[in-house]
């Protein structure tokens, strides 16, 4: 009877590996043909070394990975979406450890700007107990922007000329489903994992961030002149 239950157990782990493969690759499968369809170049590997650019989110956890890039000149500008996941490690009681995974929809893309580190996200109760550990969340004219979005950076200015008016309209108008983080030339755009049908309005609000960029941000802070 014990070996029964032991044969049970395998088969059930066979099975489990077999439905989480099969899933793997009907994913990249759908990548693959959001790909083609957008005009863009697939892979299912890292191919830029993009988790070595200087986001926060990239650099949570004890362990992280990125898969499924879509990438290349989307309406006029260069772009990466990509799946990606950190895992926290913990201990129970008695020594067994386990991992805690997060997964994220992310794009890539980039302004001609030399941006200082700065983060946009909505407002949670995580982050709310952050600001009482002393984690500084800038404050803004728009009571109901305090509200729903946390913005920190280390460079005060720069944050204030990021974030004016306009750029706090659209953020309020994207319902809090997403975070920004701008850091040099590039910009990230991330929200939870997406199915592969959701995932085009995403590129969207990339484009959105980077159109409401103002323009005195360019103009204190934008890339030389080449040449």
């Amino acid at each position: 009877m014990e070996l029964l239950v032991w044969v049970l157990i395998a088969i059930g782990l066979l099975a489990a590996a077999g439905v989480s493969f099969w899933l793997k690759q009907r994913r990249r499968q759908a990548f693959a043909l959001m790909a083609r369809q957008l005009g863009l170049s697939f892979s299912s590997v890292d191919p830029f070394g993009t988790l070595g650019l200087p986001f926060r989110l990239f650099q949570k956890g004890d362990g992280r990975g990125a898969e499924n890039f879509v990438h290349g000149v989307w309406q006029g500008r260069h772009v990466a979406l990509f799946d990606y996941w950190y895992y926290e490690r913990s201990s129970d009681s008695h020594g067994r450890s386990s991992k805690t995974y997060y997964r994220f929809q992310c794009v890539v893309t980039e302004i001609a700007a030399v941006c200082s580190p700065v983060t946009i996200g909505p407002e949670s109760v995580l982050s709310r107990i952050a600001d009482g550990l002393g984690f500084d969340d800038l404050q803004f004219e728009s009571e109901e922007f305090n509200r729903r979005f946390q913005v920190q950076s280390a460079d005060r200015k720069f944050a204030y000329d990021l974030v004016d008016a306009r750029m706090m309209d659209w953020l309020l108008g994207t319902g809090g489903l997403y975070s920004f983080e701008a850091s040099g030339k590039w910009l990230l755009t991330s929200c939870r994992k997406l199915k592969p049908l959701e995932i085009v309005p995403l590129l969207g609000r990339a484009k959105g961030f980077s159109d409401q960029v103002p323009r005195v941000v360019y103009a204190l802070y934008g890339l030389p002149a080449s040449g």
